[in-house]
Parts: structure tokens; sequence; C-alpha cells
């Protein structure tokens, strides 16, 4: 296989007649939690399966955590089980837009130890595009056992390991959220607008063009000219689901090793002490 996270969709459509992957369809929207899935039963990619960011690509929010906490290894092992897919089969996600929220679903496959996961390049829109099939209704999916899954800690940061890494100047934080959001201009979703000061500022729009990952050199380039050389990268954003997105680009240009600030933005805000940065 390549060494690229990405597939185009004439590859998938291939894998897809071998029956070599499992396809999980990944639309969501924030302000209507169940129109990604109802978007999924009025076309889809043939046989794919709707994975729900709240309910099956992370675990129950507390008082401490951010939006989208990390699922526990059980629930996420049984949803791949009961999805059909298991150890030797490819993975494939794809959204309606670019990528920014099936990355997610890419990068847990990374976290939790499991190997053969790859983002659609252009999500739907480019599988329209190639004029492949659609199907409606839900897939009639064969389940499996559920597999064996290994959390790797070292592809994530705490809160507080954050703040100290932070203080004595030990990682590069990237957050991925849009500019607006990330000066504190606007802030549509959390209860504080702004950024954690020294944070670094990457919105992950800036790895598309025209709604897919822009090449591989073009990537690096990007990334170089803003993070600091030889340091250690720990990705946020939000909720820690569009910092999987930085993630899987970042790969994408040849820059592995970097771990995600799972609570991000609207964890970091939870406790007032901590401090928040506006502007630039």
């Amino acid at each position: 296989m390549s060494d690229s996270v990405r597939v185009a969709p004439e590859t998938l459509a291939r894998w897809l007649a071998q029956e070599r992957c499992v396809v999980f369809d990944c639309r969501f929207n924030l302000a209507e939690p169940d129109a990604g899935r109802s978007a999924w039963l009025e076309g889809h990619i043939p046989g794919s399966v709707y994975a729900h960011l709240d309910n099956d690509l992370a675990g129950p929010v507390t008082s401490a955590s951010g939006r989208h906490p990390l699922p526990a290894p059980e629930p996420f092992a049984e949803f791949l089980g009961r999805s059909g897919w298991q150890p030797g089969k490819l993975a494939v996600a794809y959204d309606g837009g670019g990528g920014m929220i099936a990355a997610r679903f890419w990068w847990l496959m990374k976290y939790f130890g499991l190997d053969g996961a790859y983002l659609l390049d252009g999500g739907l829109a480019a599988w329209r595009e190639a004029s492949l099939p659609l199907e409606e209704g839900a897939s009639d999916v064969v389940s499996c056992d559920p597999p064996d899954v290994f959390p790797r800690h070292d592809l994530v940061m705490s809160v507080h390991d954050v703040e100290r890494a932070l203080h004595s100047g030990e990682i590069a934080l990237l957050d991925a959220r849009a500019e607006g959001r990330f000066r504190g201009d606007y802030e549509p979703l959390d209860s504080v607008a702004g950024h954690v000061p020294g944070a670094l500022n990457f919105p992950c729009e800036h790895n598309l063009e025209d709604g897919r990952l822009k090449s591989a050199a073009d990537l690096r380039k990007a990334y170089e000219a803003v993070l600091p050389a030889g340091v250690p990268v720990v990705h946020m954003c939000g909720s820690g689901v569009t910092a999987c997105f930085n993630v899987l680009a970042m790969e994408e240009a040849g820059h592995t090793g970097a771990r995600v600030y799972v609570g991000s933005w609207s964890e970091w805000i939870r406790d007032p002490r901590r401090p928040v940065a506006t502007g630039d």
C-alpha cells in the first residue's frame, strides 16, 4: 500500500468491488446532530456504514471534558465489529466536505493501534464528480467480532501536560480553528472566545485546495512556514475533531509523531483559572 493517507474515488471503487474495505460515512452537522445520518440514508457510497460523531467517534461528555472526549476502547471496538470491520480489511472514511470530520475516524483507528485507515480525498463530492453510484437506505452489513484495540497514549496530551509543556517551551501547540475564532472575534460553539496563550494558528481549511487535500509538497511547505523547527507538535481545535485533520495533513506531508490535545478549547475553558488570549 502507498504511504499516502488518502485514496482517490476510483481506487475506492476498485477496493469495494474486491471486497477489500469497509467504508465509513462521517457526515455530521454540529447544529443538527441527526442531519448526517439522514443525509446518509438519502444517499451514500454503496455499502457504507454511518459513523455518528457524538455516539460512535466520541465518549460521554463530562463536567470537566471537552465536547468530544475519546470513546472508550470497548465501545469503539464494538462499533467496528457491528460495522463489519476486522483486521486485515481496509477502512476508508469520508464526509460531506474535504475530510474535517472523517479525519477523526482515521485518527481514532491510529490511536487504537489499528492499521489500514484512509481518507477518501474530496469526500462524497469527489465520488459524485467521478460519476460513481450512490445507494439509498441502510446498508446491509454482516457484523463480526470486535477487534482487539490498544490505545496509544503517546498520541495524546492531557490539559495538565499541555499547560506544563507550553510553559517550558517543550511543544508547539497548533490550533486548527478558523482565524476569527482563534483571535476571539466570535465564538459560535463555546462559552468563551479566544485561544490558549502561546498557541499558533493553522486553520484546517488551509489543508484543502478545491475541496481536496493539497499536494504533500504544498502541505509540507505550509506547515514548515508556521511551526518552529525541531519542536514536537501538539494539535488542538474546538473539541479535538478538526485537530485530527491537521494531524492527517501533516502525515501526508511526511511529518509524523504529532500528538492531539483531545479536550482542546472546549476543555481548556472549563476552568476559569486557565488564561485566555485574544488577537493574533
